[in-house]
């Protein structure tokens, strides 16, 4: 089993379901209202998306109804959760996990938790897979990045809702593109650096 592969799945699977019991709980506050569109604020007022750094929880749905998005979201959410930390090891817990993810995006789970999630499900499928080659520099110049780079990448994700409460509008106006791409980049070389890890561990 590829240990780091393993964990990277299980992280990116927990933070998809934990978005989608946050995401569920803000729309079914909203009731039984109809979305304008299938792009919707999680939250609604008094908040507004232009004023707020986070836009308000944006997310989509194909259901006509907050209410119904919502309490779909929070079943998806949790089941995620527990088969993220418990099942995503288990042969086509990959698959599933990325299909409970992409169930999470078209039922108000939120944007970046359920494709964070979809890529945990995708690592997942690679679990059990043999590793073949033999780790070059580069692979272990990523390995030596285990785990903090994972780490940080959650104190990243967490600490912007910290950092968006108290200076909104300097996020606003600095932190539009940054934050995104930051989480981008640190999504990927989370990923480079378990692989790299597995590489090292079962070349020994």
């Amino acid at each position: 089993m590829r240990k780091a592969t393993r964990i990277v799945a299980a992280a990116f699977g927990l933070f998809a379901g934990f978005g989608g019991l946050e995401h569920g709980y803000f729309e079914i506050l909203q009731g039984n209202a109809r979305p304008e569109s299938i792009m919707i604020a999680s939250m609604g007022a008094p908040c507004v998306p232009e004023e707020i750094w986070h836009l308000c929880e944006p997310a989509m749905t194909i259901l006509p109804s907050f209410l119904a998005t919502g309490i779909i979201s929070m079943i998806l959410g949790l089941i995620t959760l527990v088969w993220a930390a418990a099942f995503v090891q288990r042969k086509h817990g990959g698959t599933i996990l990325a299909l409970l993810c992409l169930g999470l995006l078209l039922f108000g789970g939120g944007i970046f938790p359920p494709v964070i999630g979809i890529v945990g499900g995708l690592m997942g499928r690679k679990i059990d897979v043999p590793v073949k080659k033999q780790p070059g520099p580069v692979w272990g110049m990523f390995a030596k990045l285990w785990p903090w780079i994972l780490i940080l990448y959650f104190v990243l994700l967490f600490s912007q809702f910290v950092v968006g409460y108290f200076f909104n509008e300097f996020v606003m106006e600095h932190g539009a593109a940054a934050v995104p791409l930051l989480i981008l980049g640190l999504l990927v070389l989370s990923v480079l650096a378990g692989h790299g890890h597995d590489l090292q561990e079962q070349s020994r």
